[in-house]
């Protein structure tokens, strides 16, 4: 029986897709839900795994092509998975690549992520106990694989790292000084087209500004080390960060603010009722912002555990497009990579985005004295066609003084 393998339904939101990488071939045995194709969008690169175990039997879409929702992508031969012979290839091994160990590889379902970490360590999954459904090998086999093997002698040559490097980063690599002046040209990926497009168009279609303040972290920080270790261990391991407290001092005084949690709509002005929070997650290809859903509702428990979850999906490629769908405001939290100060650019069609920095210790005036405090600038960006100036410093200080209190968080006052 002949089996159409289809791209995935696309939400309205991404018009089309590119296939960005084929696992399997013409003629290569697959088990169910083994990885087949990855399709890069403008947000997200979705998966498509066999429906059922078979043989590829044709592929017709070919990587670098652009594809609709559900298109078909290739055919499948449902059926008993034959095994591959020593000689046999699949469409990604290379020709210098020994047959036999290229096709051991091929015959375990993996992610890209997976892959990439086998790439980094070297390592070859045959000696790896797969827990995954199926026998697929996941990321935390892997781990903790890593963490039970020794690791190797310094002297011992380590794999190669250029699976991980990117293409322009493996072909600039020169070795000693050379006169040569060199230069790659690649193209940029969707999601990086798609960021450069949304952030010219936040600056060319909104009044944008940003108003700044500042915010003693002393009393957070202790309260975050006197119930540290009481609350991951309540809370099955869940980490106590700030992110959590940011969040639901956002809520609230979106609560008092709603221009701030308001948006535009040709004429019109959209005052939503509720408030979710998109938060900012860096990774290789750019800034990904997937959205708590009713954060209002939320405990710190609750935020700090979907933050930790987007972060890992996001590293994993795992998000969906339906995760950084919407959102009323946009929380940014630059100073884990060392930002003191900056200006966030705003996420249409919101009006507003919080901007968090390092803590640095400043010596600040308190009381009528000097002293060294743990210091946060805040910085928060919004469309001036609604949202008065006056409203932007009262939203921001809201913001500072539940921080300074943290009681006041819970209390709402």
């Amino acid at each position: 029986m002949t089996v159409e393998i289809k791209a995935p339904a696309f939400p309205e939101s991404v018009a089309d897709g590119v296939v960005s990488a084929w696992h399997k071939g013409p003629g290569d045995s697959v088990a169910r839900d083994e990885l087949l194709v990855e399709i890069e969008t403008d947000k997200v690169v979705m998966e498509v795994v066999a429906p059922e175990p078979g043989v590829i039997e044709t592929i017709m879409v070919a990587e670098g092509e652009t594809i609709t929702s559900e298109a078909v992508l290739a055919t499948l031969t449902a059926g008993a998975v034959s095994t591959p012979t020593p000689s046999a290839k699949t469409s990604g091994s290379t020709e210098d690549a020994p047959d036999a160990a290229s096709g051991t590889a091929e015959s375990i379902p993996m992610g890209p992520a997976v892959r990439a970490l086998l790439d980094e360590h070297g390592l070859s999954p045959e000696g790896i106990a797969a827990s995954g459904k199926g026998g697929r090998l996941l990321k935390e086999d892997v781990l903790l694989h890593l963490k039970q093997t020794p690791e190797r002698p310094a002297s011992q040559p380590s794999a190669p790292s250029s699976p991980a490097a990117s293409p322009a980063a493996v072909e600039l690599n020169v070795d000693g000084p050379t006169s040569e002046r060199i230069e790659k040209r690649v193209p940029m990926t969707r999601m990086r087209a798609r960021i450069a497009e949304r952030l010219l168009g936040a600056t060319q279609q909104t009044a944008m500004l940003t108003t700044f303040n500042e915010v003693n972290m002393a009393p957070l920080m202790k309260l975050r080390r006197q119930y540290r270790d009481e609350f991951e261990s309540v809370h099955n391991g869940t980490r106590l960060g700030f992110m959590g407290f940011f969040v639901k001092a956002a809520c609230e005084a979106l609560k008092r603010f709603p221009e701030v949690n308001a948006s535009i709509d040709g004429n019109d002005v959209v005052y939503h009722g509720y408030q979710d929070i998109g938060v900012a997650v860096s990774v290789d290809e750019g800034l990904v912002v997937p959205v708590l859903r009713d954060a209002d509702f939320m405990s710190i428990a609750d935020v700090e555990a979907a933050i930790a979850s987007f972060g890992s999906k996001a590293r994993d490629k795992k998000l969906t497009i339906e995760e950084m769908t919407g959102g009323t405001f946009t929380v940014s939290n630059g100073g884990v990579f060392g930002s003191l100060l900056s200006t966030p650019i705003l996420n249409p069609p919101q009006t507003g985005i919080l901007g968090m920095h390092t803590i640095q210790e400043r010596p600040i005036a308190m009381d009528g004295e000097v002293v060294i405090q743990p210091m946060m600038y805040l910085a928060l960006s919004y469309d001036h066609r609604l949202v008065d100036g006056k409203t932007a410093v009262q939203f921001l200080v809201t913001i500072k003084g539940l921080i300074e209190d943290p009681a006041r968080i819970l209390l709402q006052i």
